[in-house]
């Protein structure tokens, strides 16, 4: 009876160790299934992220060739007004400055 009795211990042990194991490679199974939905959601959450960052880069790139486009305008602006600057600058030399000139010396001529 001894050897029955101890197959029989045996066998109990080995049924036990068997859920044991199936036990532990639940709960291993369960962690993977767990981290996998966390490194899943972190993904998601990332791209997510991303594609909001990208969306205002192009908004922020759009808003600079805008400006940009702003001071080509006002650059063009400010030169043409120089240039009318020096036109007006060059009449008021031409007609009153050098008309004064002239004038002084013709009335200097005369006396």
């Amino acid at each position: 009876m001894i050897n029955q009795s101890g197959s029989a211990v045996e066998v109990r042990a080995a049924r036990n160790d068997g859920g044991q194991l199936d036990t532990a490679g639940e709960a291993i199974l369960k962690l993977l299934h767990k981290a996998a939905g966390a490194a899943e959601a972190h993904s998601r959450q990332a791209l997510e992220t991303a594609q909001k960052l990208s969306s205002k880069l192009r908004a922020a790139e759009d808003r600079i060739a805008e400006l940009e486009a702003e001071v080509h305008h006002y650059r063009e602006k400010s030169e043409r007004a120089e240039e009318w600057l020096r036109k007006i600058f060059m009449e008021i030399k031409d007609r009153l400055v050098n008309e004064s000139e002239e004038k002084r010396r013709q009335m200097s001529g005369r006396g």
